[in-house]
């Protein structure tokens, strides 16, 4: 079942012998369409997302990791700075 941003998947756990009904929630990010050119040209370049991290953190002087990475791919956080970075270094329009 979708309810928002999310898929709620039924889940029975076995606790000591009677079976619990739980649900997990799974967060449905998708990459935006910036976020797939993105890792598809670092693919195609044989670079991965530590890379590009470092690169961007060199060139612009802010902090990224992981996760803001994450989060700007999939359209969670907007920071102009440091799309316009990754648009320099990997050679893509935004």
């Amino acid at each position: 079942m979708i309810v928002g941003t999310f898929i709620i998947v039924p889940k029975a756990v076995l606790v000591n012998e009677y079976e619990r009904k739980e649900v997990l929630f799974v967060n449905e990010s998708k990459f935006t369409d910036f976020g797939l050119c993105v890792k598809t040209e670092l693919l195609r370049r044989g670079k991965d997302q530590k890379w590009l991290e470092e690169s961007v953190s060199e060139k612009t002087g802010l902090f990224v990791d992981n996760g803001y990475m994450y989060k700007i791919l999939t359209g969670q956080r907007n920071a102009p700075k440091i799309v316009a970075a990754i648009c320099e270094i990997l050679n893509i329009k935004e």
